[in-house]
């Protein structure tokens, strides 16, 4: 995977010291570029993170030091919901922090991110050094490192061998949802690894039951990174109210380091990045940007804001010229909606109507109003940020795409094909779609009734499919339709050639 990734940084490497002279950094080379780890305790760490307002990384920007204080406070006045003894465990360990557990999130299923993936691939003892720190500061061994690569999961297991540190790895699946808080804990707790529904910290309750400080890898990286050259030194680049570098994925393929307060559109010319229609910000949970908004974009959670955007993960998509830009967001709008864990109305119902609405749009048969309408049912509602983090994605492309829009609702189309430009993951022929055989459909309207989510009728009472990949979670109840189908019409059929799947 990192061998498709070009890594660089505008000005002083931090996070990627090294990465110059080094594929990968042993313990030897680490401690040759990074030097020895120091562990200061609790209370200077907490100072350490609050002086420079660290933020996690992963998308959220929660302050670190924060969950640190959230995690301390459970291991002094132990909740109610953790009363309840584990098999073998003795009344006196409850509260204690030796059962306190880190978890170092390396789950990326988002395609547009590398970044990560190329610290743990890379630059793997950064990433256990800040989990280290935290982790004594708690006064606790219990490391959990959660990834979904198989040559990160190879380059954290060698690091901890090498250490020879009481650690673990956990593979998550890859999918876009599994680096939800909620859902790595629930895969390291042997369940099944989606949001749990239910709103519940991680601090309070997550490995095995236990207080958990749960963030992400760039987080932990750049926790080592602030003990090692201290509040001041960190604080020398960046701005005043947000100290330090970050890493940004540009394109799905390049990785770069930069200080906050960089322009967007040095990055995009760091990068060779010709000027493009619209950049996607934050990710697939994030925010177009018209060229005027990039323009004027500082990279900081503060110039984000200013002009409608977001930091996010780092995740930086420039569109290219020449591709349709509604063709671009319905694809990926299609793919989200089957990337959902279909746990809640907003996810099972709300998302592919807005797929419907998109496609409308395209085809001159629907409103931009249509298309708010349908992101905004059940906002705020939903059992994770998934369809929230959706709606806005798609709501903001209204707003970024305006000219492609009319040209869509006025002239039937742009003019433009759509060559798939935004990262998706690979078809591997396993992704099943519904397919209808005409020559035998009578519009008998069952299939409408078992799966609404996929299929519903038009008004002469025939079956429209919405055609976006099967979601995991509604298989049987597709293969209960194909079955049922009195005509023998419904089937499904490899996403990719069309011949019949697998499944």
């Amino acid at each position: 995977m990192t061998s498709t990734v070009t890594v660089s940084g505008i000005g002083g490497p931090r996070l990627t010291l090294g990465f110059d002279r080094f594929d990968r950094l042993d313990i030897d080379r680490h401690l040759a570029v990074h030097g020895k780890l120091r562990a200061p305790g609790l209370d200077d760490l907490v100072r350490m993170a609050e002086q420079v307002d660290m933020r996690g990384r992963g998308g959220a920007g929660f302050p670190f030091a924060r969950k640190l204080m959230a995690v301390a406070a459970r291991i002094k006045h132990p909740t109610a919901d953790q009363t309840a003894l584990l098999p073998g465990e003795r009344a006196d360990e409850r509260g204690s922090s030796e059962n306190v557990v880190v978890v170092v999130n390396g789950a990326e299923g988002e395609p547009g991110s590398s970044k990560d993936k190329v610290l743990l691939c890379r630059a793997p003892h950064l990433v256990l050094d800040g989990a280290q720190i935290a982790a004594s500061a708690l006064g606790t061994q219990r490391i959990v490192v959660a990834v979904e690569d198989d040559e990160a999961a190879r380059s954290v297991r060698a690091a901890i061998s090498e250490r020879r540190m009481p650690a673990r790895v956990v593979r998550l699946t890859e999918r876009f949802i599994s680096g939800e808080s909620g859902a790595v804990i629930r895969a390291i707790n042997g369940e099944t690894p989606i949001p749990p529904g239910v709103k519940v910290r991680a601090s309070d309750s997550g490995v095995d039951g236990f207080p958990t400080l749960l963030s992400n890898t760039e987080t932990f990286a750049q926790l080592a990174v602030l003990v090692s050259l201290g509040p001041d030194l960190y604080a020398s680049a960046g701005t005043e109210d947000e100290p330090g570098t970050t890493l940004l994925t540009v394109g799905g393929t390049q990785v770069v380091e930069a200080p906050y307060g960089t322009p967007l559109q040095a990055v995009l010319d760091h990068c060779q990045v010709p000027p493009s229609p619209g950049v996607l910000v934050g990710g697939y949970h994030g925010m177009w940007l018209d060229p005027a908004a990039v323009a004027r974009a500082v990279l900081s959670r503060a110039g984000m804001r200013r002009v409608g955007g977001t930091v996010g993960a780092g995740i930086i998509l420039p569109l290219t010229q020449g591709t349709c830009p509604l063709g671009e967001v319905t694809r990926i709008a299609s793919y989200m909606a089957a990337q959902s864990s279909g746990q809640c109305g907003p996810c099972r119902l709300g998302l592919p109507d807005v797929v419907r609405s998109l496609n409308a749009l395209t085809e001159g048969a629907g409103t931009v109003e249509d298309v708010r309408r349908a992101a905004a049912v059940g906002r705020g509602r939903g059992a994770c940020t998934h369809p929230d983090g959706t709606a806005k994605f798609v709501v903001s492309a209204m707003e970024a795409f305006g000219a492609d829009i009319d040209a869509h609702r006025w002239g039937g189309g742009c003019g433009l094909s759509t060559y798939g430009v935004l990262p998706l993951p690979v078809p591997d022929g396993s992704e099943g779609r519904i397919a209808i055989d005409w020559s035998r459909c009578d519009g008998h309207g069952l299939c409408a009734y078992l799966v609404p989510e996929l299929i519903q009728l038009d008004r002469y009472g025939f079956p429209v499919v919405l055609g976006t990949e099967i979601p995991a979670w509604m298989e049987k109840d597709v293969q209960k339709a194909v079955a049922m189908c009195p005509a023998l019409a419904l089937r499904v059929v490899d996403g990719v050639h069309g011949a019949p799947s697998r499944r």
